[in-house]
């Protein structure tokens, strides 16, 4: 062998070491693809080249990308796609498989091809080259055709070679053994790379599906909360995106690749998956009485014995002093009246709201004092001490006992996060979700941080899980508020500590809170919004 040889050798070499390299550092199939074929037209001094991928049915090679230089020639990969680039059918209308193309020859009987000149081959039929030929004033003569076979000897796609042209004169020549040996080469190492980075795909893909089954499970437990988890993580990248955009300098580093992407959806995703372990009658509890069913259907029995004994009684004294008949009728119907309004207060009560006053609370105390007789004839308390727990609940609907195992969800979600073994690019899972509901003051749960311990997306999700909360119109609790009641809360909240003023800037500047709601909320909610008018935004603007 000449010394030439030996150097032509050592560079191709060379080439597919860098191949080789650049595979496992390229995500974008059509990057990769772009590769592989760039490197085999080098390698063998190919003037054109056409690249073929198998079909997710099997019957066919679908064009990814052709390049030919003479002709200028660069379509598919990182260049446009060509409707002149036909699929090519590797069986025909009998099911017969398909071994006049050159192409599904390769493919169907994974044997490299190869030939001196083209239009003196009879075994193939090369109507559509010639085809090729004729319309673009060129002449295809000799070609080299491998296929493309991973560790496992399955069919991935095809490389094609058109027009090896020596390097000393640009004459065009044979593809040679060695050319044909380099390219198997090479072509094993594409199916190897093409077939592991579709297994990843579909290793993302079925993660992402069991993430979902999670939230599934949480959807058949709580219809509400499953939505919640379906919005969360749309808002949250609406948020990062208008972050990833935004010309505040305190968000300058502030940069997303596609797997920061992917990293941070995964994150919304999961942000409350420990709330599969989350009893339904604390999710879905929609008034203060509720456990698997009302409780203040069992105090409105209580009331209508008490309307008994008072009519019983009064009709009593009014039976045996009929000379007082008209004064005990009258107080009997003071007394009904009463019950009555104590029944209409506890009633309302039982909706949890924003806010309870002291006067309410006490009240009903009072109301739990008076007397009733049972079953048994026993005197009891018109409510138990949990009844009145409950009906005297602050906010919402939910004792402090309850309240504590919602709020473990997020304890849990942070133990079941980093109990799994997260690849690199998803390293960062566990803390974005684990994060929102830690307060920028160091008030929030479950580990007290502050805004200067969390990652700016940790705080995006904080602001994404409060606005949904606050607009969503199917919990069992409460009705959805408007953009305007939104953004006031969410405002008050960007003054008093609880979220990220900066990103809350964002949030309205870029009218995140616009985009989502004509995606998600319902159009009574949307009302006109005054910016100027929302707390904290007009204060003052970062820069």
């Amino acid at each position: 062998m000449s010394e030439l040889t030996q150097l032509q050798i050592a560079q191709r070499l060379q080439h597919l070491t860098e191949l080789s390299l650049a595979l496992n550092g390229l995500a974008d199939t059509n990057s990769l693809l772009e590769r592989i074929l760039q490197t085999a037209k080098k390698l063998t001094n190919a003037d054109g080249g056409t690249l073929y991928r198998i079909d997710k049915t099997k019957t066919q090679l679908d064009f990814d990308i052709a390049i030919n230089d003479s002709l200028h020639i660069h379509v598919g990969g990182s260049q446009p796609r060509s409707t002149d680039m036909r699929a090519i059918p590797l069986f025909d209308e009998n099911g017969q498989q398909n071994l006049q193309a050159v192409v599904a020859y390769a493919a169907n009987l994974k044997q490299s091809i190869r030939i001196a000149d083209v239009y003196a081959a009879d075994l193939f039929s090369f109507s559509e080259m010639r085809r090729f030929d004729e319309r673009n004033h060129y002449h295809c003569q000799s070609l080299l055709t491998v296929p493309m076979l991973n560790h496992e000897s399955e069919l991935i796609g095809v490389l094609q070679l058109i027009n090896a042209t020596d390097p000393t004169n640009q004459q065009i020549i044979p593809f040679s053994e060695t050319d044909q040996s380099f390219i198997e080469a090479l072509a094993s190492q594409a199916a190897i790379a093409l077939s592991n980075q579709e297994l990843i795909y579909q290793l993302e893909n079925l993660f992402e599906s069991l993430v979902n089954l999670i939230n599934i499970g949480i959807d058949e437990k709580s219809p509400n909360t499953g939505r919640h988890c379906q919005h969360v993580p749309e808002l949250t990248m609406m948020l990062a995106e208008a972050v990833h955009r935004s010309e505040l300098a305190v968000f300058k580093d502030f940069k997303m690749s596609e797997r920061d992407r992917r990293e941070l959806w995964m994150a919304g995703l999961l942000h409350d998956c420990g709330k599969i372990t989350t009893p339904v009658h604390v999710i879905e509890k929609s008034t203060k009485l509720e456990t698997i069913f009302d409780r203040i259907h069992l105090i409105d029995a209580r009331f209508e014995i008490l309307r008994r004994d008072i009519e019983i009684r009064y009709l009593k004294m009014a039976a045996e002093q009929p000379g007082n008949q008209h004064k005990f009728m009258t107080e009997m119907q003071q007394a009904l009246a009463q019950v009555e309004l104590d029944r209409a207060f506890l009633r309302h009560a039982n909706i949890g709201g924003e806010r309870m006053r002291d006067e309410d609370q006490e009240r009903v105390q009072e109301i739990a004092k008076q007397s009733w007789i049972d079953s048994h004839g026993v005197q009891q308390h018109l409510l138990n001490n949990d009844e009145v727990e409950n009906l005297t609940i602050k906010a919402g609907t939910l004792t402090s006992e309850e309240r504590k195992i919602i709020n473990n969800h997020i304890a849990v979600t942070i133990r079941m996060l980093e109990a799994l073994p997260w690849p690199k690019h998803l390293k960062n899972v566990p803390e974005f979700a684990g994060g929102h509901h830690e307060r920028m003051d160091g008030k929030g749960y479950p580990r007290g941080l502050t805004g200067e311990q969390m990652s700016v997306q940790a705080r995006i999700m904080a602001i994404a899980d409060i606005f949904e909360a606050l607009s969503a119109k199917d919990r069992p609790y409460k009705t959805g508020k408007t953009l305007t009641e939104s953004l006031d809360i969410l405002g008050k909240f960007s003054l008093n500590g609880h979220i990220d003023p900066d990103l809350f800037h964002v949030f309205v500047k870029e009218k995140v809170y616009l985009e989502y709601a004509k995606k998600f909320m319902d159009s009574a909610q949307i009302d006109e919004v005054d910016e100027s008018k929302i707390p904290g935004y007009h204060l003052a603007i970062p820069t």
